[in-house]
């Protein structure tokens, strides 16, 4: 799925919050929820999202989704990882 490709459905989908998130390499953010449910495209890099149903790395063009308030934590690869991201108010 193309970027375009990807906003377009985020916006079918509800999703009207998109911005670019870049995390840096090899760092982590600890368990925690948002207020807000979450439809993200990886771009660059890759990230391993932790939740109650297991273990999860993610690559370029590789889609993840984590629903409102839902435990979470995040570890971002060697070389960081940039991803395109729709958030939808819980």
């Amino acid at each position: 799925m193309t970027e375009a490709e990807f906003n377009a459905d985020l916006a079918t989908r509800g999703f009207t919050e998109v911005s670019t998130v870049q995390r840096e390499a090899g760092g982590q953010m600890d368990e925690h929820t948002h207020a807000f449910e979450a439809r993200a495209l990886i771009l660059e890099g890759d990230i391993t999202i932790e939740t109650q149903s297991g273990s999860q790395r993610y690559q370029p063009g590789d889609i993840f989704h984590l629903q409102h308030e839902e435990p979470h934590a995040e570890t971002y690869g060697p070389q960081g990882v940039r991803y395109r991201v729709g958030r939808k108010p819980g």
